[in-house]
């Protein structure tokens, strides 16, 4: 580490901070169901259309809201990293959060780590494949609290793809700090492996509500393997 400052933490929400079971068995139905009805009442609104159309763009770019719908529910159903599709859920889960439909699953050690490490100085960053309001969703009704004033900045597919090491080069940069200062963690092998070739550091979350099968040897890519967030050294 350099020594401009306490490491920086970078990490992944879903299977990393919070169970993929929540976010597959409750906020991808719930989007799933609510689209229809989402789309008659608001897609005239310019920030909906704008996705809207731009979700349209991959079956000719001029077809039928119902078919945008079909096409969104579609992608929700093979779990497609589109930042459209991203930002409308987003949108979407917002009401589900503040008619209190639901509440964020959070780990209780990522939760306190993430206290524990902010109160010490440490620039807390994230990282998801969710939209950045959907992220900031997710910190704000977490079930352990409003956890947003612990981050200092969000990032999501439109700095790039998590599988790109460009997209972890953009976030340093934007960070402002060396890539041997950031610490990434993530519970996917392939999103640790980008983040290490643009030279930051790594830390795999197994955590055996989400991987009961222990990933271990060479499964781990040689990355440092963690099955709590009290177990990480900063």
């Amino acid at each position: 580490m350099s020594d401009t400052g306490k490491t920086v933490i970078l990490t992944d929400i879903e299977g990393t901070t919070s169970s993929i079971s929540f976010v597959k068995d409750v906020l991808f139905p719930y989007a799933r169901r609510a689209l229809p009805d989402f789309v008659a009442r608001r897609g005239d609104e310019p920030e909906v259309r704008r996705w809207l159309d731009e979700a349209a763009l991959d079956i000719g770019g001029v077809v039928s809201d119902d078919c945008i719908v079909e096409l969104l529910q579609g992608w929700i159903d093979e779990d497609r990293k589109h930042t459209a599709l991203k930002a409308l859920q987003g949108m979407i889960w917002r009401d589900g959060y503040e008619r209190g439909d639901y509440r964020a699953h959070f780990y209780a050690d990522a939760a306190e780590s993430l206290r524990h490490w902010h109160a010490d100085g440490h620039p807390l960053y994230v990282y998801s494949s969710g939209s950045v309001p959907a992220q900031k969703l997710f910190f704000g009704y977490s079930e352990c609290g409003d956890l947003t004033p612990l981050v200092s900045g969000w990032f999501d597919t439109e700095v790039g793809h998590k599988r790109d090491a460009d997209a972890y080069r953009r976030i340093t940069d934007a960070i402002g700090r060396a890539p041997g200062d950031i610490l990434f963690l993530s519970d996917v092998v392939e999103e640790l492996d980008a983040a290490r070739e643009a030279g930051l550091r790594t830390a795999l979350l197994d955590r055996r509500g989400d991987y009961p099968q222990p990933r271990e040897g060479d499964d781990c890519h040689g990355h440092a393997r963690f099955e709590s967030f009290a177990d990480i050294r900063t």
